[in-house]
């Protein structure tokens, strides 16, 4: 660890560790002391960019798009420099005005309204599917039950044909490995999203979307002239792959955390208000998206450190929701602690379009879950799935006991 000083502020301080390594993956935390004692600027020597993990740094980076663009990509290339590994999100990788009119679809398509049209089919997959691993006593939290129900309401609403819906996991979990850097997670997992592209490419074609859909309405959008139809597709891509591994991976970390917690769990059957209290603190805990990237278009302070221009900045939200400064004890799980700022759905202009979905999506599953299983207990441990943006789980070996 050495001291650099910025062009005119406050000394930078350069760290040697990758975020991106095997050890770290595996375990996110073991980095965040290091990382909060350089304070609120530091370099990683290791890729030479700039990092952030206090929260009120990663908060106020997330507020000032125009110092700390998305539009040259979030992931470690530049796309002022690099090629776009893949045609870049219309909704993730654009700042305003253009982010502007592209959000302003996807809100409609998934407004409270939407969601509140489409609740009780998603109600009646939640429990039925459920009720079948309830009856089973044993099953996987994550093949059985985290990834199955995205797949089941979330692609229906989306107007997804069903035959080939098996390329969706394979394929969001291999692009979140492209926004980090070309390691061998990277190299094990790219000929997988390559082989699997063509067909959500070809799903997120007009023709190929189910009238009354929410892609459907992503389409009509184009008609009215809102965006272009390839915009239209990119959008339909863009809610695909991000809706869909990070809350199957919502689910999964609230189910391993639930799992070792028997008195949360009985706290949660006798008061189902505190459910959504619950998944907040799951998600400050085990953020789902661990990090992502900025790109400053000039010298940029934070605190007093100078950032230079074309410089890449990552964000660890993770850490940030467990920043000591913000959280008081902030490695516990507490039911009842005020969650309200936690980044795990990002911030700002670019803060997550579909977390009221995806809340919607894990209540259900935690109500039924909850109505027909007296207890949750794992029965193995759990496997890591390394990632370089997201906090994954591969095997969740579970039981529960019927109520």
């Amino acid at each position: 660890m050495t001291d650099r000083t910025g062009r005119a502020g406050e000394p930078i301080v350069e760290l040697d560790i990758d975020p991106f390594s095997t050890q770290v993956l595996s375990d996110p935390a073991s980095i965040y002391p290091a990382m909060f004692s350089a304070g609120s600027v530091f370099k990683l020597t290791a890729y030479g960019v700039y990092g952030v993990a206090r929260h009120h740094a990663v908060t106020e980076v997330l507020r000032d798009w125009e110092n700390f663009s998305s539009a040259r990509g979030v992931g470690l290339s530049d796309y002022a420099r690099d090629p776009a590994w893949h045609p870049p999100s219309p909704l993730l990788e654009r700042d305003p005005p253009e982010h502007t009119r592209t959000r302003k679809i996807t809100n409609r398509v998934l407004s409270i309204a939407s969601l509140k049209s489409i609740r009780p089919d998603w109600a009646l997959a939640a429990d039925a599917l459920i009720q079948a691993l309830v009856a089973k006593g044993d099953f996987d939290g994550v093949t059985e039950l985290a990834e199955i129900f995205p797949q089941r309401v979330f692609a229906d609403a989306l107007g997804l044909r069903e035959a080939g819906r098996q390329n969706l996991v394979p394929y969001a979990t291999a692009s979140f490995n492209a926004m980090g850097p070309k390691n061998e997670i990277f190299e094990s997992t790219e000929p997988v999203r390559l082989s699997h592209a063509p067909w959500v490419m070809e799903s997120c074609q007009r023709e190929n979307v189910a009238p009354g859909s929410w892609g459907a309405a992503l389409f009509e959008a184009s008609d009215r002239g809102e965006c272009s139809e390839a915009e239209a597709g990119g959008l339909m891509r863009s809610l695909l792959t991000a809706g869909f591994d990070t809350t199957i991976n919502g689910i999964a970390n609230t189910l391993d955390i639930l799992a070792d917690r028997p008195d949360v769990w009985k706290a949660l059957r006798a008061d189902r208000k505190l459910v959504p209290r619950a998944f907040e603190e799951a998600l400050r805990l085990a953020s789902p998206v661990q990090l992502f990237f900025r790109t400053t278009p000039r010298d940029v302070a934070i605190d007093g450190c100078v950032i230079p221009a074309d410089s890449k900045v990552l964000l660890f939200f993770g850490a940030a929701n467990r920043d000591p400064k913000r959280w008081e004890d902030p490695d516990s799980f507490d039911l009842h602690r005020q969650t309200s700022g936690h980044l795990a759905f990002g911030y700002g202009v670019h803060h997550c379009g579909g977390q009221m979905t995806a809340r919607q999506e894990v209540e259900l599953i935690l109500n039924a879950l909850l109505d027909r299983a007296a207890s949750l207990q794992r029965t193995g441990p759990t496997v890591r799935r390394l990632n370089n943006t997201l906090h994954a789980i591969a095997s969740l070996p579970l039981a529960v006991r019927p109520a």
